[in-house]
């Protein structure tokens, strides 16, 4: 099995962004019928590159396209939403997609966002509590009071309580406020000490254990498969190193945390064999094999499209065999 993620990070060195986006779609499309389980998509604001910032629109394209496929938004900013207008867009998406669209919610670390919006980023966590709070009662589609407002969100969603939602972030107060509202955690990072503080939180608030993911900081999510590796690297690498150190300088400082590197050079980068990894038929089948999956990232830096479904279609046509991956239709 394998994931598509999508970022749509457009810099002026890879393909134009409108063809990204008919690409993406065309992935995603390809991917549904082609046993892919999951579709990713992720939210950044103010970015040169055009880093996608409207997740919940291309979701709606995607399930427009798909029949299958899951799709995931990780992860949405809260705090920069009308937690009532989120709401809403979240409960007809849910019947466009019957249900397949969820989301991961979180509160970013960009201050250059919040001033975008103009919100106090050091105000982001008790902005986030209240929206959480507002979005999962709205969601359900059942009528309330709040601040002696009369709240009901028409048509109600098509899954039973709303779209289902969790929350990510690599902080302890991200998990104990995953554990407060009862909602599944994604960590960025492997952490005991989270882990501890998301089911405390739980137990405190009365919940049943829940569902923390908590990977390890050397697991891939940026996979593509080759027959050539030293091809693939001539091809690919400047696109992976642009989304290495695209990421690497929007968190200065920061370690310990899954899918980031601080690798300067794709000599470094493809010796690190860390986050972003090319990897030969053998090595793909023996990851899905171990870890169930293997985390594409096909148009990553803005992979001109012609490339990047050359290696995507080795996921299919090489890897597919020894894995069940097999076109379904």
């Amino acid at each position: 099995m394998y994931t598509l993620r999508f970022d749509m990070r457009a810099p002026s060195a890879g393909a134009p962004r409108s063809e990204l986006y008919r690409c993406a779609l065309d992935m995603a499309a390809w991917g549904d019928s082609h046993a892919c389980s999951g579709l990713i998509l992720h939210e950044h604001h103010n970015s040169a590159d055009g880093y996608l910032p409207s997740p919940v629109t291309l979701a709606a394209a995607f399930a427009a396209r798909t029949e299958v496929a899951s799709i995931l938004i990780s992860l949405i900013v809260l705090p920069l939403y009308h937690p009532i207008r989120l709401a809403e867009e979240m409960c007809v998406l849910d019947h466009l997609s019957k249900g397949r669209v969820s989301y991961i919610g979180g509160i970013g670390y960009r201050p250059v966002e919040y001033e975008m919006y103009g919100l106090d980023y050091h105000r982001r966590g008790s902005i986030a509590e209240r929206h959480l709070a507002l979005l999962l009662r709205a969601k359900t589609g059942l009528a309330f009071e709040y601040e002696g407002r009369r709240i009901q969100i028409t048509p109600g969603p098509y899954t039973p309580g709303g779209p289902k939602m969790a929350w990510g972030g690599g902080s302890e107060a991200a998990a104990r406020r995953a554990g407060r509202y009862g909602l599944d955690f994604v960590s960025f990072r492997s952490s005991e000490k989270l882990r501890i503080a998301f089911n405390e939180e739980r137990q405190a608030h009365g919940h049943e254990p829940g569902t923390g993911g908590f990977p390890g900081i050397d697991r891939p999510g940026t996979v593509f498969v080759a027959e050539d590796l030293d091809r693939a690297w001539e091809e690919i690498g400047p696109y992976l190193l642009y989304d290495v150190r695209s990421n690497a300088e929007w968190n200065q400082g920061t370690r310990g945390t899954s899918s980031l590197s601080f690798a300067r050079t794709i000599d470094e980068l493809r010796k690190e064999n860390g986050t972003h990894r090319i990897m030969t038929v053998e090595e793909a089948i023996d990851h899905g094999r171990a870890h169930g999956t293997l985390g594409l990232h096909p148009l990553v830096g803005g992979l001109p499209p012609d490339i990047a479904w050359r290696y995507l279609r080795n996921v299919v046509d090489k890897v597919g065999p020894a894995l069940g991956i097999s076109k379904l239709n």
